[in-house]
């Protein structure tokens, strides 16, 4: 039986999860035989408690599997901040020869280089294994799934899932299921295995409280104006550091979200967005200004507001000019964030980053949120590891991502380093030492986080807060709608890049939208932007139609 999505009240995380049952549909399926699941932490087993000869002797090696072949995995992941993984992959190698036969061989991505290589190593056909996916890289989950870069994994004809990782697929919670569920080149089927995260987006300003302290300014000063009225602050700090600081510190497509209340809609163009959704940042279940509308996102008198502001800030010196450039940007940030050497910056928010960032990059780090935490169609694909259709080994990549993600000693090995080289465990808790600055794996990015040991910044009960604050979230009127491209797929190529050319730089500020915004706008008109926006409202129509 269908059931109505409320999205007037704050729902719980077993009603959430429930209802999600159903929500899918536009990227997934509506599956009524699928038992409801809670938003609860999988096994939670301390490193200290179990050893790794323990765990060795309680793994079972389970029926149908033939790991009797030696095999090189190929794992291609994002955001990595990693110089030295020797004494790492040395225990993971032996731990995996053991269990399934594996040696693992990964290629850390960062955030300045994923976007580019990973593009042009599924084009060129590398002997990659596993890439990592999700619904705003460049290797977006859904349009490469119906270009065929991913392995079905529930194929009937071969369901790897099926096979290899039913003790994964049943402690993933329905929201997570069905937002891996889409039409790709082979049907309607799971294409990659999603990582159990953070379930809800928020979108946070960052701030560096040591800076803020210095100068008279407080966690208030930013949560009661707006990135309008961040003027004064930034001058006053900018004029006190000197001309090479920049306080204002973006990533700018998460910039122009945060301050037009616009959202990722799920199947849209990779990491230059094309379409925006409006959301109500006081109450997100709500409509937002446009309604249930999809619209060309730079084509908004929102938009235009922005890049106006954007471009002011930038010209008074407060953003830094490699924010604008593809090939900087992301590293440039990223390396400022970790020297403390901003101001005021953008950050996509999972629960206890604010402890993980100020432990980093050694100085106090608070969040003011942009809006309440709401559950999205692009949430639930915000981190994932697909197959490669190319893979050479399938069946040994799926039992690989089905005991990283059910194996509190693996996930924690490859997350956070060797116990006693990389951190130490006090009270049950992680404690990092010098040597994990070597070594820093994207944490969300990976896989099943509630495996992981609470830091010590996160405190002991990191798990219970993170089931109330992600079961808080409330979920946005058009959750589970997915545009499918295909029917407009020659525009979509065209106006990306178009895209390419003119997004980043306005949305850095680092060109004059007076005379560049015009000129983008009319290219788009000139590749089809109207015919994209009329197919995925019509998609989005009929979708609300049939969910009512």
């Amino acid at each position: 039986m269908k059931r109505k999505l409320s999205v007037k009240k704050l729902l719980s995380a077993a009603l959430i999860l429930a209802l999600l049952t159903t929500a899918f549909a536009g990227c997934g399926t509506k599956n009524k035989d699928v038992a409801d699941k809670k938003v609860t932490p999988g096994p939670t087993e301390k490193t200290e408690d179990k050893k790794p000869e323990d765990e060795k002797s309680n793994q079972k090696e389970p029926d149908g599997k033939d790991t009797s072949k030696p095999v090189t995995l190929t794992w291609y992941l994002h955001g990595s901040n990693v110089t030295d993984d020797k004494e790492v992959l040395e225990k993971a190698n032996e731990y995996l020869k053991e269990k399934i036969n594996v040696t693992l061989k990964p290629i850390w991505g960062t955030w300045g280089d994923f976007d580019e290589n990973v593009v042009l190593s599924i084009q060129g056909q590398d002997p990659v294994d596993i890439y990592f996916t999700c619904s705003w890289s460049a290797d977006e989950y859904n349009s490469y799934a119906r270009k065929g870069a991913w392995m079905r994994l529930d194929d009937p004809k071969n369901n790897l899932i099926e096979k290899y990782a039913t003790d994964l697929w049943k402690q993933l919670p329905e929201v997570l299921i069905h937002g891996a569920t889409i039409p790709g080149k082979d049907g309607m089927g799971v294409y990659a295995i999603p990582g159990y995260k953070d379930l809800a987006t928020q979108n946070c300003w960052d701030l560096n409280m040591n800076l803020m302290k210095k100068y008279g300014y407080t966690e208030d000063d930013i949560k009661n104006t707006d990135y309008y009225g961040f003027g004064d602050i930034l001058k006053t700090v900018k004029e006190g550091e000197g001309k090479n600081f920049y306080p204002l510190l973006v990533e700018a497509a998460v910039l122009e979200r945060m301050v037009t209340n616009s959202i990722v809609v799920a199947g849209d163009s990779g990491t230059n967005n094309l379409l925006s959704y409006y959301i109500d940042p006081k109450d997100v279940a709500a409509e937002g200004s446009y309604g249930n509308k999809i619209l060309s996102k730079f084509e908004t008198d929102e938009y235009k507001k922005f890049a106006e502001k954007t471009r002011e800030y930038f010209n008074a010196g407060y953003i830094d000019p490699a924010m604008g450039n593809p090939k900087q940007a992301n590293d440039v940030r990223s390396a400022k964030q970790l020297t403390g050497e901003y101001l005021i910056g953008t950050q996509s928010y999972a629960l206890g980053y604010e402890a993980q960032a100020g432990k980093e990059r050694g100085i106090e780090v608070a969040m003011v949120p942009c809006t309440p935490p709401y559950v999205d169609t692009t949430s639930s694909q915000g981190a994932m590891m697909a197959v490669s259709s190319s893979s050479k080994n399938p069946e040994r990549a799926v039992m690989f991502l089905n005991l990283l993600n059910t194996d509190p000693y693996l996930m924690t090995l490859l997350n956070y380093g060797v116990e006693g080289t990389h951190y130490k465990m006090e009270d049950n808790m992680v404690n990092f030492l010098d040597k994990r600055d070597d070594y820093v794996p994207w944490t969300n990015g990976m896989g099943n986080i509630t495996l992981l040991p609470p830091q010590k910044e996160q405190g002991a009960d990191f798990l219970d807060r993170f089931k109330k604050y992600y079961g808080a979230a409330k979920s946005i009127p058009i959750l589970g709608y997915c545009f499918d491209s295909t029917p407009v797929e020659t525009e979509m190529g065209s106006l990306s890049n178009v895209a390419a050319e003119y997004a980043l730089s306005l949305d850095a500020g680092t060109i004059d939208p007076k005379q560049k915004l015009p000129e983008f706008i009319q290219k788009l008109k000139d590749n089809g932007i109207d015919k994209v926006v009329e197919a995925a409202n019509k998609q989005l129509t009929d979708y609300l139609a049939k969910t009512k």
